[in-house]
C-alpha cells in the first residue's frame, strides 16, 4: 500500500513538471529569424512538431504573426507520463519601419526541419517607381 502511494504521488509530481513546462513553452514566443533580401523579408520560425493544418499566419500592421495548435499523437501500448511540451504556440515579428511589402503575395512553407518559413515580397514604393520611370525616359 505505501508502495502504490509512493507511485501515485510520483505520478502526480511528473504530471505536474510536465504540466508546467508545457506552459513555459506555451507562453514563451516561437523563436524566430528576419532576413532580408533585395526583393523580400524572411522570417524564420522554430515549428517543431507542427503539421500544415495546425498553423495559422496573419500580416497585420507591419508584423507577421504566427499561431501553431498542435495535437499529441497517441502510441499503442503507452500511457503519457510527462506531458511536457506545449500545445499552443505563438509568435510574431515586426518589420522593420521602412519595409513596404505586399502581405498579398506572401507565402508560408513549413518545411521538414521543424521551421516554418514566411517569405513576404517587397513591393516597390513610389519613389522607387518614379526613379524607373526616369531611367526609362532618358534612354
Amino acid at each position: 500500500m505505501i508502495r502504490g502511494i509512493g507511485e501515485s504521488i510520483g505520478n502526480a509530481i511528473f504530471e505536474n513538471i510536465g504540466r508546467a513546462a508545457g506552459r513555459v513553452q506555451e507562453n514563451k514566443p516561437l523563436p524566430a529569424d528576419l532576413l532580408e533580401s533585395e526583393d523580400a523579408y524572411l522570417v524564420v520560425f522554430d515549428a517543431p512538431g507542427a503539421t500544415a493544418s495546425d498553423v495559422q499566419v496573419r500580416y497585420v500592421d507591419d508584423r507577421v504573426e504566427v499561431r501553431i495548435d498542435r495535437f499529441r499523437d497517441f502510441h499503442d501500448g503507452f500511457e503519457m507520463r510527462y506531458p511536457g511540451r506545449g500545445l499552443a504556440l505563438d509568435g510574431s515579428v515586426t518589420l522593420p519601419e521602412d519595409a513596404v511589402v505586399d502581405a498579398e503575395a506572401a507565402t508560408a512553407t513549413l518545411k521538414h526541419d521543424g521551421t516554418l518559413q514566411v517569405r513576404i515580397p517587397k513591393s516597390e514604393t513610389v519613389d522607387d517607381a518614379e526613379a524607373a520611370a526616369d531611367d526609362e525616359t532618358e534612354e
